[in-house]
């Protein structure tokens, strides 16, 4: 019979997870309370959480939520980062602190209600932030409008060129005119 309290638990992280951009599942075992403050401070400041869960509530959440195949990630001591952020700025935190810590591992992900490995939460994670990727995307996006007003003011100064030249032939084929 499960209590209200672990119902509250089950319905907080089924909300978590709809919530959220993405999820990182995470294996903090061995972890020092030292490290894990500092790693929480690092996913906060990329609008992340960071939060230990059991297995079991974790899995009735995901089916409340409607995720599936999340449940067989779910095994050993298991930590979840709700991005609510920019995925791949948290998944570089995370990979960075495991790389750094040798102790933090990464079991796999969820984007878009979709269960991601590991090493596609590392390539997400070598992605260039989402700011810059939209600036391309613009920059793309305008090169042409600016290549094409840019060969039609060449038109335009090629044009006033040869009309002053013109101008200046006449002008000077007329002042000797005058004058004789």
């Amino acid at each position: 019979m499960p209590t209200a309290r672990k119902e509250s638990v089950v319905a907080e992280l089924a909300e978590m997870l709809q919530r959220s951009n993405a999820v990182i599942v995470t294996d903090h075992r061995g972890l020092k309370v030292s490290d894990l403050t500092t790693l929480r401070r690092q996913l906060r400041e990329r609008d992340t959480e960071y939060h230990i869960t059991k297995n079991t509530l974790t899995s009735l959440a995901a089916q409340s939520a409607g995720i599936q195949g999340l449940e067989s990630q779910l095994e050993g001591p298991t930590a979840l980062a709700f991005v609510y952020g920019d995925p791949t700025a948290s998944a570089k935190v995370l990979t960075d602190f495991a790389r750094s810590s040798r102790i933090l591992t990464i079991r796999a992900g969820l984007l878009d209600n979709r269960v991601i490995t590991s090493e596609e939460v590392g390539s997400l994670a070598n992605l260039e932030p989402r700011e810059v990727l939209l600036a391309k995307v613009l920059g793309g996006l305008n090169a042409p409008a600016a290549s094409f007003v840019g060969v039609l003011q060449a038109s335009l100064n090629s044009l006033g060129y040869v009309l002053k030249a013109r101008l200046d032939q006449l002008g000077g084929d007329a002042a000797p005119a005058a004058a004789e």
